[in-house]
């Protein structure tokens, strides 16, 4: 197992190759037999023009396969990857496509039925290359024996969420710390992996660095001064390495870029959706005669208050006993709403929060005021998210749910913010489009829950122990 992991990389590497080779391979066929004549193409292509053509299709293959996370077979739950496959084949080739008419100065659809056929072929080729790559890594890699090392804070949600992952981990023993460090060590050696909880920093420090020493893979669950030290800028201006940490959200053209490209997509799907957005409206007026729209107060950069839009999927007077999350099984959404919120669609009027400058299309999820201000009470850091605009989209709402803690919550949005990339955002709205059905996205709070705080809301103490 040792040996092979040392290649897991390189194996990894080769396949991804050999599917943007096969589809690239498939294009050469359609574009020598369909497409590289002069009553198609207005002119005839020699041998350097194929290679770039060529070379050009592989890299669209490329950077969109990486957009929707397509070659993360290892990683990703099979289901996760046949999406992205399906998702990247059709816009690597809806981008050739348009590429291919642009060049040949063609009607359209006058072109269309060969690229088709490439699509279906070339969705034919993902999936079998994704079921035998898939069928490999599992083979060679099987699931990682590890061991859990939690502290006074209740593992319960954290082993939860790694036996949700059977295919890749299994925990084969819990140790609380309180064991003891030589007993902890002693039980480290005979896994094949380290899972380490919240816990004090200096244990931790111990424990990472007991594995570092023995060569044993670690995982630890961050603090919030990690994520910001992820971020940090390297210097080496004297014989000691320091790390610099400039704490200022985004740079001015970070987010001047970031403002433009809002705008401009923005406009763009609401052109794009407004028939659907006119269905919407119908159907939500007509099954009780309320407000199409519904209008609430919430939070964006520096703690602004902005009104957020919103198709309405509650009942008119689903607020009378005061502001609380929906819960699972909330007899206060109309079926029209619960089909929204399934498919996220309830969010679009939001475009228009995003075109006045309220918000942006990824950014942290924008909370209620006096929500986050529960929020705070226990977790004072709650509101660094307030460094940029909320989004409409974001790293908290792809990789969370809606009833994601709120610690948790504010952890996943300062990764994003620490490692703010335009190429993220691009990752970020890619990766929505594939989670807009996946319904345990939208799982509401439980029925003792007004907020999605847990009882173990003990997150303030955790980030003392720093």
């Amino acid at each position: 197992m040792v040996r092979r992991e040392k290649y897991k990389r390189l194996i990894m590497f080769l396949a991804s190759v050999l599917v943007i080779g096969l589809q690239t391979l498939n294009f050469a066929y359609v574009w020598f037999t369909q497409y590289n004549f002069r009553s198609v193409i207005g002119s005839t292509y020699w041998r350097r023009g194929h290679w770039a053509l060529f070379a050009l299709y592989a890299l669209i293959v490329f950077i969109v396969s990486r957009l929707f996370g397509a070659l993360k077979v290892g990683y990703m739950r099979m289901l996760d990857v046949i999406i992205s496959q399906i998702l990247s084949v059709i816009c690597t080739n809806i981008i050739a496509y348009i590429q291919l008419a642009l060049i040949g100065r063609w009607r359209f659809m006058d072109h269309v039925v060969p690229m088709v056929y490439l699509m279906l072929v070339n969705l034919a080729v993902v999936l079998l290359w994704a079921a035998a790559v898939r069928w490999m890594y599992v083979n060679i890699y099987p699931p990682r024996q590890m061991i859990l090392v939690y502290d006074s804070r209740n593992p319960e949600k954290l082993l939860k969420n790694i036996s949700s992952r059977a295919d890749k981990y299994v925990i084969s023993e819990a140790v609380y710390l309180g064991s003891g460090m030589d007993y902890i060590k002693e039980r480290i050696l005979q896994s094949q992996g380290v899972m380490i909880g919240d816990m004090p920093s200096h244990e931790r420090n111990l424990l990472v660095k007991y594995c570092f020493e023995k060569n044993i893979r670690c995982y630890c669950s961050p603090k919030i001064s990690d994520i910001m030290i992820m971020s940090s800028e390297k210097m080496h201006m004297f014989d000691t390495p320091l790390l610099l940490f400039r704490n200022r959200g985004l740079t001015v053209e970070q987010q001047a870029f970031k403002r433009m490209f809002d705008i401009l997509c923005s406009l763009l799907m609401l052109v794009i959706l407004s028939p659907v957005m006119l269905v919407i409206s119908l159907l939500v007026k007509g099954y009780d005669g309320g407000p199409v729209f519904y209008k609430q107060e919430r939070l964006t950069q520096d703690g602004k208050i902005f009104l957020v839009y919103k198709f309405r999927s509650m009942r008119v007077d689903s607020e009378k006993a005061g502001a609380r999350l929906a819960m699972k099984n909330d007899d206060r959404i109309t079926p029209v709403g619960r089909v929204l919120r399934n498919i996220h669609f309830d969010e679009l009027p939001q475009l228009l929060n995003i075109i006045k400058g309220d918000m942006s299309l990824v950014g942290p999820r924008p909370e209620r005021p006096e929500i986050a201000a529960e929020y705070e009470k226990e977790i004072p850091e709650f509101s660094y998210r307030l460094k940029v605009k909320a989004g409409l989209t974001g790293y908290a709402q792809v990789y969370g749910k809606y009833n994601t803690t709120p610690y948790d919550k504010l952890k996943l949005d300062l990764t994003y913010i620490e490692n703010y990339s335009f190429f993220l955002d691009l990752q970020l709205i890619a990766t929505t489009v594939k989670i807009l059905f996946q319904k345990e996205n939208t799982e509401g709070v439980e029925q003792w829950q007004v907020t999605a705080a847990t009882k173990e809301t003990d997150a303030g103490r955790e980030e003392n122990a720093d």
